[in-house]
């Protein structure tokens, strides 16, 4: 993958997160490490889920390395893998089985995003799953401490995918266009 093609993800990305993640306040916590460049893009070029799982490791080995101030969180992108939704339901095995093979669990949470995101029991034009549609294959490694921290001063954290959902359901198709181009095929 060439440079500007990386950089082309990474911008992809940062957008997705700016317009919809954080304009539509899907995340009411992204904002600010946003705004304070806390939170790393990362993309992986690879075309194999045996390196993409490594640079998963090595990204949470990033993580434990770095304080929160200066890295809060870490999005990785594979562009180059899971075409399918469902292959990349079936890697977030392997992901969670990771964190709990390097006893992280407890440390960190993942975070799921696909552009066919299809939640459980939903059908795939149902306007809920934009809540976790994104340009790319995303990999979130959240921080569960400082998920807590911040949970403490939320009111109603419980309502947050109610709310989120009611967001999407209320776009209109242009807002949709807009705020999803990567949907449009």
């Amino acid at each position: 993958m060439s440079d500007a093609v990386k950089s082309n993800v990474i911008q992809h990305v940062q957008q997705w997160l700016e317009d919809v993640v954080i304009g539509l306040n899907l995340c009411p916590f992204a904002a600010k490490p946003n705004r304070n460049k806390q939170i790393k893009i990362h993309v992986c070029e690879t075309k194999s889920e045996e390196q993409l799982l490594e640079d998963i490791y090595q990204q949470i080995v990033i993580l434990d390395d770095t304080s929160p101030e200066e890295l809060e969180t870490t999005l990785v992108a594979a562009p180059n893998l899971f075409e399918h939704f469902d292959d990349y339901n079936q890697f977030l095995n392997l992901v969670d089985a990771l964190i709990i093979q390097t006893g992280k669990e407890g440390t960190y949470q993942i975070a799921s995003f696909h552009p066919d995101y299809c939640f459980h029991g939903t059908q795939p034009d149902d306007a809920e799953n934009l809540t976790n549609r994104s340009p790319y294959p995303i990999f979130h490694l959240i921080r569960e401490a400082s998920m807590e921290k911040v949970l403490k001063h939320y009111p109603d954290p419980e309502g947050i995918p109610e709310r989120n959902i009611e967001c999407v359901e209320g776009l209109s198709p242009e807002q949709i266009r807009k705020l999803f181009p990567f949907l449009i095929k």
